[in-house]
Protein backbone atom coordinates (compact mmCIF):
# COMPACT_ATOMS: atom_id res chain seq x y z
CA UNK A 1 0.00 0.00 0.00
CA UNK A 2 1.53 3.65 -0.74
CA UNK A 3 2.27 6.18 1.69
CA UNK A 4 -0.35 8.23 3.67
CA UNK A 5 0.17 11.88 2.85
CA UNK A 6 -1.60 15.00 4.28
CA UNK A 7 -1.40 17.56 2.04
CA UNK A 8 -1.49 21.41 3.34
CA UNK A 9 -2.03 24.34 0.50
CA UNK A 10 -4.61 26.87 -0.56
CA UNK A 11 -3.98 28.81 -3.87
CA UNK A 12 -3.64 27.91 -7.66
CA UNK A 13 0.02 27.23 -6.89
CA UNK A 14 -0.73 24.27 -4.57
CA UNK A 15 -2.71 22.62 -7.27
CA UNK A 16 -0.71 21.36 -9.77
CA UNK A 17 1.08 20.03 -6.77
CA UNK A 18 -1.60 17.98 -5.27
CA UNK A 19 -3.08 16.92 -8.99
CA UNK A 20 0.93 15.58 -9.04
CA UNK A 21 0.48 13.65 -5.67
CA UNK A 22 -3.38 12.08 -6.89
CA UNK A 23 -1.71 10.53 -9.86
CA UNK A 24 0.96 8.98 -7.80
CA UNK A 25 1.35 5.80 -6.07
CA UNK A 26 1.03 7.90 -2.67
CA UNK A 27 -2.48 8.18 -1.23
CA UNK A 28 -3.37 11.85 0.32
CA UNK A 29 -5.64 10.92 3.19
CA UNK A 30 -6.55 14.73 3.86
CA UNK A 31 -6.01 18.00 2.26
CA UNK A 32 -6.14 20.99 4.59
CA UNK A 33 -6.63 24.12 3.35
CA UNK A 34 -7.89 27.87 4.45
CA UNK A 35 -11.31 28.36 4.99
CA UNK A 36 -13.97 29.61 2.31
CA UNK A 37 -13.54 33.42 1.86
CA UNK A 38 -15.72 36.00 -0.04
CA UNK A 39 -14.39 37.19 -2.85
CA UNK A 40 -15.66 39.81 -5.92
CA UNK A 41 -17.99 42.84 -5.78
CA UNK A 42 -20.69 40.44 -4.40
CA UNK A 43 -18.69 39.20 -1.46
CA UNK A 44 -19.88 35.44 -2.98
CA UNK A 45 -18.11 32.57 -0.28
CA UNK A 46 -15.84 30.84 -2.83
CA UNK A 47 -13.58 27.48 -1.56
CA UNK A 48 -9.96 27.58 -2.61
CA UNK A 49 -8.39 26.52 -5.17
CA UNK A 50 -6.89 23.11 -3.78
CA UNK A 51 -10.10 22.43 -1.70
CA UNK A 52 -12.28 22.63 -4.97
CA UNK A 53 -9.81 19.69 -6.34
CA UNK A 54 -9.53 17.93 -3.12
CA UNK A 55 -13.70 17.64 -3.66
CA UNK A 56 -13.50 16.50 -7.12
CA UNK A 57 -11.01 13.56 -6.15
CA UNK A 58 -13.34 12.69 -3.12
CA UNK A 59 -10.26 13.67 -0.52
CA UNK A 60 -11.80 14.79 2.93
CA UNK A 61 -11.06 18.40 3.04
CA UNK A 62 -10.44 20.25 6.94
CA UNK A 63 -10.46 24.21 6.70
CA UNK A 64 -9.24 25.65 10.39
CA UNK A 65 -9.53 28.88 10.88
CA UNK A 66 -6.66 28.82 13.24
CA UNK A 67 -4.60 25.68 13.04
CA UNK A 68 -2.58 26.93 15.82
CA UNK A 69 -5.60 25.43 18.26
CA UNK A 70 -7.58 23.43 15.86
CA UNK A 71 -5.20 20.20 14.65
CA UNK A 72 -6.44 17.52 16.46
CA UNK A 73 -8.68 16.57 13.19
CA UNK A 74 -5.27 15.72 11.34
CA UNK A 75 -4.31 13.24 14.25
CA UNK A 76 -6.77 10.87 13.24
CA UNK A 77 -5.53 10.39 9.60
CA UNK A 78 -2.21 8.13 10.39
CA UNK A 79 -0.21 10.12 7.67
CA UNK A 80 3.06 8.56 7.28
CA UNK A 81 4.09 12.86 5.68
CA UNK A 82 2.58 16.05 5.79
CA UNK A 83 3.55 18.56 2.19
CA UNK A 84 2.68 21.63 2.88
CA UNK A 85 2.66 24.63 -0.62
CA UNK A 86 1.63 27.83 -0.27
CA UNK A 87 -0.70 26.85 2.79
CA UNK A 88 -1.08 30.25 4.67
CA UNK A 89 -0.85 29.42 8.28
CA UNK A 90 2.26 28.12 10.59
CA UNK A 91 2.37 24.82 11.45
CA UNK A 92 2.64 24.28 15.04
CA UNK A 93 5.18 21.98 16.49
CA UNK A 94 2.44 19.17 17.32
CA UNK A 95 1.21 19.02 13.55
CA UNK A 96 5.30 19.01 12.92
CA UNK A 97 6.45 16.23 15.42
CA UNK A 98 3.12 13.85 14.13
CA UNK A 99 4.12 12.01 11.31
CA UNK A 100 7.21 9.55 11.15
CA UNK A 101 8.44 10.93 8.01
CA UNK A 102 8.30 14.92 9.44
CA UNK A 103 6.76 17.64 7.48
CA UNK A 104 8.51 18.73 4.24
CA UNK A 105 7.72 21.83 2.24
CA UNK A 106 7.51 22.84 -1.46
CA UNK A 107 8.95 26.88 -1.52
CA UNK A 108 9.28 28.57 -4.83
CA UNK A 109 12.62 30.05 -4.13
CA UNK A 110 16.09 28.54 -4.23
CA UNK A 111 16.28 28.95 0.01
CA UNK A 112 18.29 30.50 2.06
CA UNK A 113 17.01 33.46 -0.46
CA UNK A 114 13.77 35.21 -0.54
CA UNK A 115 12.22 33.41 2.66
CA UNK A 116 8.18 34.44 3.43
CA UNK A 117 5.22 34.58 1.62
CA UNK A 118 6.06 36.68 -1.54
CA UNK A 119 8.95 35.03 -3.17
CA UNK A 120 8.03 34.88 -6.73
CA UNK A 121 7.29 38.54 -6.72
CA UNK A 122 10.74 39.53 -5.24
CA UNK A 123 12.18 37.73 -7.34
CA UNK A 124 10.85 40.02 -10.24
CA UNK A 125 10.94 43.06 -8.07
CA UNK A 126 14.51 42.80 -7.23
CA UNK A 127 15.39 41.93 -11.01
CA UNK A 128 16.67 38.31 -10.47
CA UNK A 129 17.51 36.30 -13.64
CA UNK A 130 17.08 32.91 -11.66
CA UNK A 131 15.07 31.26 -8.96
CA UNK A 132 13.86 28.16 -7.96
CA UNK A 133 12.36 25.70 -6.14
CA UNK A 134 13.19 24.40 -3.19
CA UNK A 135 11.96 20.82 -1.31
CA UNK A 136 12.78 21.40 2.53
CA UNK A 137 12.23 20.02 6.28
CA UNK A 138 9.77 21.96 7.98
CA UNK A 139 10.34 23.60 11.20
CA UNK A 140 8.78 26.24 13.77
CA UNK A 141 10.56 28.85 12.15
CA UNK A 142 9.56 30.28 8.85
CA UNK A 143 11.39 28.77 6.15
CA UNK A 144 14.51 27.55 7.82
CA UNK A 145 14.60 24.12 7.68
CA UNK A 146 17.21 21.31 5.93
CA UNK A 147 16.94 21.54 2.29
CA UNK A 148 16.48 18.68 0.66
CA UNK A 149 16.33 19.20 -2.83
CA UNK A 150 16.60 22.27 -5.41
CA UNK A 151 15.59 22.82 -8.93
CA UNK A 152 16.91 25.97 -10.62
CA UNK A 153 14.70 28.09 -13.14
CA UNK A 154 15.84 30.98 -15.41
CA UNK A 155 13.57 33.93 -15.48
CA UNK A 156 13.12 35.30 -18.62
CA UNK A 157 13.03 39.22 -19.60
CA UNK A 158 9.36 38.98 -20.04
CA UNK A 159 8.20 37.12 -17.05
CA UNK A 160 5.34 38.67 -14.91
CA UNK A 161 4.65 37.11 -11.62
CA UNK A 162 1.86 34.96 -12.94
CA UNK A 163 4.53 33.71 -15.78
CA UNK A 164 6.60 32.88 -13.09
CA UNK A 165 4.27 31.77 -10.94
CA UNK A 166 3.19 28.64 -13.17
CA UNK A 167 6.07 27.25 -14.01
CA UNK A 168 7.27 27.31 -10.85
CA UNK A 169 4.30 24.68 -9.99
CA UNK A 170 4.75 22.75 -12.48
CA UNK A 171 8.72 22.65 -11.55
CA UNK A 172 7.35 22.42 -7.68
CA UNK A 173 5.24 19.23 -8.74
CA UNK A 174 7.71 17.43 -10.32
CA UNK A 175 10.69 17.90 -7.67
CA UNK A 176 8.68 16.41 -5.25
CA UNK A 177 7.41 13.43 -7.06
CA UNK A 178 11.38 12.89 -8.06
CA UNK A 179 12.17 13.57 -4.05
CA UNK A 180 9.88 11.53 -2.10
CA UNK A 181 10.87 8.02 -2.69
CA UNK A 182 14.52 9.06 -1.12
CA UNK A 183 12.37 10.67 1.58
CA UNK A 184 10.50 7.37 2.10
CA UNK A 185 13.43 5.08 1.97
CA UNK A 186 15.39 7.50 4.06
CA UNK A 187 18.54 7.93 1.70
CA UNK A 188 17.68 12.37 0.98
CA UNK A 189 20.06 14.63 1.75
CA UNK A 190 19.76 17.08 4.71
CA UNK A 191 21.39 20.43 3.25
CA UNK A 192 21.53 23.09 6.91
CA UNK A 193 20.98 26.49 5.64
CA UNK A 194 23.14 29.35 5.76
CA UNK A 195 21.64 31.49 7.91
CA UNK A 196 23.98 34.36 7.35
CA UNK A 197 22.84 34.71 3.37
CA UNK A 198 18.97 34.58 4.28
CA UNK A 199 17.13 36.78 2.27
CA UNK A 200 13.30 37.68 3.16
CA UNK A 201 10.10 38.27 1.01
CA UNK A 202 7.37 39.89 3.23
CA UNK A 203 3.68 39.98 1.68
CA UNK A 204 3.73 42.50 -0.55
CA UNK A 205 1.58 45.50 1.26
CA UNK A 206 -0.03 48.28 -0.09
CA UNK A 207 2.43 51.21 0.06
CA UNK A 208 4.93 48.85 -1.93
CA UNK A 209 2.36 48.98 -5.11
CA UNK A 210 3.21 52.47 -5.24
CA UNK A 211 5.40 53.41 -7.91
CA UNK A 212 8.73 55.06 -7.54
CA UNK A 213 9.33 57.28 -10.76
CA UNK A 214 12.52 58.51 -9.24
CA UNK A 215 13.89 54.73 -10.04
CA UNK A 216 15.85 54.00 -13.10
CA UNK A 217 13.90 52.75 -15.67
CA UNK A 218 14.51 48.92 -15.48
CA UNK A 219 13.57 49.00 -11.52
CA UNK A 220 10.19 50.36 -12.41
CA UNK A 221 9.13 47.80 -15.05
CA UNK A 222 10.84 45.39 -12.67
CA UNK A 223 7.94 46.78 -10.18
CA UNK A 224 5.12 46.68 -13.13
CA UNK A 225 5.85 43.69 -13.70
CA UNK A 226 6.62 42.20 -10.51
CA UNK A 227 3.19 43.20 -9.16
CA UNK A 228 1.48 41.68 -12.52
CA UNK A 229 -1.29 40.10 -12.47
CA UNK A 230 -1.71 40.90 -8.90
CA UNK A 231 -1.94 42.68 -6.83
CA UNK A 232 -0.77 45.51 -9.58
CA UNK A 233 1.55 48.25 -9.69
CA UNK A 234 0.18 52.22 -9.27
CA UNK A 235 0.54 55.87 -9.72
CA UNK A 236 -1.48 58.80 -8.89
CA UNK A 237 -2.85 60.67 -11.84
CA UNK A 238 -5.02 63.43 -11.70
CA UNK A 239 -5.65 63.16 -7.97
CA UNK A 240 -6.70 58.85 -8.72
CA UNK A 241 -5.24 56.16 -8.73
CA UNK A 242 -3.70 54.64 -11.76
CA UNK A 243 -2.98 51.27 -11.92
CA UNK A 244 -0.34 49.85 -14.46
CA UNK A 245 -1.02 46.58 -15.84
CA UNK A 246 1.71 46.47 -17.94
CA UNK A 247 4.79 48.44 -19.61
CA UNK A 248 7.66 47.68 -22.06
CA UNK A 249 11.81 49.55 -21.81
CA UNK A 250 12.50 52.86 -23.47
CA UNK A 251 16.03 53.33 -23.28
CA UNK A 252 16.05 56.80 -25.39
CA UNK A 253 17.23 59.38 -23.09
CA UNK A 254 15.25 62.41 -22.59
CA UNK A 255 16.90 65.34 -21.02
CA UNK A 256 15.84 68.31 -18.69
CA UNK A 257 12.68 66.40 -17.65
CA UNK A 258 10.78 65.19 -14.58
CA UNK A 259 10.69 62.03 -13.28
CA UNK A 260 7.13 61.07 -13.99
CA UNK A 261 6.88 63.48 -16.73
CA UNK A 262 4.95 61.65 -19.96
CA UNK A 263 7.28 62.44 -22.53
CA UNK A 264 5.77 60.64 -25.78
CA UNK A 265 2.09 59.60 -26.47
CA UNK A 266 1.36 57.39 -29.83
CA UNK A 267 -2.46 55.50 -30.75
CA UNK A 268 -1.50 52.62 -28.63
CA UNK A 269 0.68 53.86 -25.43
CA UNK A 270 2.85 56.54 -23.41
CA UNK A 271 5.80 57.07 -22.69
CA UNK A 272 7.16 58.13 -18.72
CA UNK A 273 10.34 59.36 -17.56
CA UNK A 274 12.14 57.84 -15.43
CA UNK A 275 15.08 58.95 -12.59
CA UNK A 276 17.40 57.65 -15.17
CA UNK A 277 16.24 60.06 -18.15
CA UNK A 278 14.83 56.62 -19.67
CA UNK A 279 11.72 55.73 -19.84
CA UNK A 280 8.79 52.58 -19.58
CA UNK A 281 5.92 52.73 -22.01
CA UNK A 282 2.76 51.89 -20.92
CA UNK A 283 0.41 50.35 -23.03
CA UNK A 284 -2.14 48.77 -20.20
CA UNK A 285 -3.64 50.33 -17.51
CA UNK A 286 -6.94 50.56 -15.56
CA UNK A 287 -8.11 54.64 -14.72
CA UNK A 288 -10.00 54.50 -11.52
CA UNK A 289 -13.47 53.35 -11.26
CA UNK A 290 -12.96 51.48 -14.65
CA UNK A 291 -12.07 48.12 -15.51
CA UNK A 292 -8.71 47.19 -16.77
CA UNK A 293 -8.20 48.23 -20.88
CA UNK A 294 -5.80 49.21 -23.62
CA UNK A 295 -4.61 52.63 -23.46
CA UNK A 296 -5.39 52.42 -27.00
CA UNK A 297 -8.80 51.85 -26.01
CA UNK A 298 -8.79 54.70 -23.65
CA UNK A 299 -7.09 57.23 -25.93
CA UNK A 300 -9.96 56.37 -28.45
CA UNK A 301 -12.55 58.49 -26.13
CA UNK A 302 -10.34 60.81 -23.93
CA UNK A 303 -7.20 61.71 -26.06
CA UNK A 304 -7.46 64.80 -24.26
CA UNK A 305 -6.91 63.05 -20.42
CA UNK A 306 -2.95 61.77 -21.66
CA UNK A 307 -0.75 64.45 -23.28
CA UNK A 308 2.86 64.75 -23.27
CA UNK A 309 3.97 67.16 -20.32
CA UNK A 310 2.12 66.16 -18.29
CA UNK A 311 3.37 64.68 -14.51
CA UNK A 312 2.08 61.33 -12.71
CA UNK A 313 3.08 61.43 -8.79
Amino acid sequence: MGKKIIFMGTPDFAVPILEALNKSSYKVVLVVTQPDRPKGRRRTLSAPPVKKVAMKAGIPVFQPENLQKEYDEIFTYEADLIITAAYGQLVPKQVLDYPVFGCINVHASLLPELRGGAPIHYAILQGKTETGITIMYMEETLDTGDIISQRRVPILHTDHVGTLHDTLSLVGADLLIETLPAIFNRTNERIKQDHSKATFAANITREQEKIDWDKTNVEVYNHIRGLHPWPVAYTIYNGERLKIWWATLDDNTFDNKTPGEIVKVDDASFTVICGNNKGVTISDFQPAGRKKMKVSEFLRGNPEQIMVGQVLE
